[in-house]
């Protein structure tokens, strides 16, 4: 049995679909209220639990061979990983949790709260004993669609600075989950998931522009000016201030490395930017979904 926290967001959906199709035993573990991908099959048979609720973790990890564990960002995070652990080793199952984590693991840097969150996630872990694999992720192709508006209107403002990125495909992270999840050898290994090269923002205009048929300029803005326009947006602060950090550790160059990790896992290279960009031309353009 395998189970999958965050299994609605853009990554965990993936990864319940995939495994089902594989024919894996799957619980995908939701919050009470939330709704259920469409794309998941009358087989999946989610588990109500609550990262807060250590009584729901214990039913939800009950069987559990495996465990992906994945939570939203949150002021909590860490605590939420914890959680989760700790009901892992209550089953006394010794499952093997798969940390869903992110780039710049092994680097420890300093003022990076997501980054921080996760390597405290991952002590905890190694404390308890129990077998584990990591997935550090750098930031995610998808996120662009998110900025579509802007890319429409020319624009693609960040305060990232000029230093290349190895972003990856959300699809490939699925991929590669999948694999971690239900092959052999990977214990003890930490898996930095990157696209197949490092772009600067002012490249990832250029290919936006292209998808979208018109020029794309990048102005890489100032932290505090980012900052307040997360904040005037509507932003939580934690969140608003967790991002400009990460954007800050981009800026030094501290999301550059490329690896094959991706191809290491899934048996074959990792998707490109332009070819992201080519796929989802249409919603870049605002001419639909994908």
């Amino acid at each position: 049995m395998i189970v999958v926290s965050g299994a609605t967001g853009t990554v965990g959906s993936q990864v319940v679909t995939r495994l089902q199709d594989r024919g894996t035993d799957v619980r995908p573990l939701v919050r009470a209220g939330s709704a259920v991908p469409a794309e998941w099959g009358a087989g999946v048979v989610p588990a109500v639990a609550d990262f807060t609720d250590p009584a729901s973790l214990d039913a939800a990890l009950a069987g559990a061979d495996v465990v992906y564990l994945l939570v939203a960002v949150h002021p909590d995070m860490a605590t939420h990983e914890r959680n989760v652990i700790d009901a892992a080793v209550r089953t006394g199952r010794r499952p093997r949790i798969v940390l869903h984590a992110a780039a710049g693991m092994g680097q420890r840097p300093d003022g990076v709260r997501f980054l921080a969150a996760h390597n405290s996630g991952l002590d905890h872990l190694v404390a308890t004993g129990l077998p584990w694999t990591v997935l550090a992720p750098n930031g995610f192709f998808q996120n662009f669609l998110g900025m579509a508006d802007a890319v429409r209107g020319g624009h693609l403002a960040l305060p990232a600075g000029t230093s290349p990125v190895s972003y990856v495909d959300a699809r490939d992270v699925a991929d590669s989950a999948v694999e971690a999840l239900t092959g052999d050898g990977h214990e003890g290994a930490v898996y930095t998931l990157t696209g197949p090269a490092a772009l600067s923002h002012a490249q990832i205009a250029g290919h936006l522009g292209v998808a979208v048929g018109h020029s794309v300029e990048y102005e890489a803005v100032r932290p505090e000016a980012a900052l307040a326009g997360m904040l005037g947006a509507g932003w939580d602060r934690w969140r608003a201030e967790g991002l400009v950090e990460l954007y800050g550790l981009y800026a030094a160059g501290g999301a550059a490395a490329v690896t094959s990790d991706v191809e290491k896992l899934t048996g074959r290279p990792a998707r490109s930017f332009d070819a992201f960009t080519d796929e989802y031309a249409g919603v870049l353009r605002g001419e639909g979904s994908h």
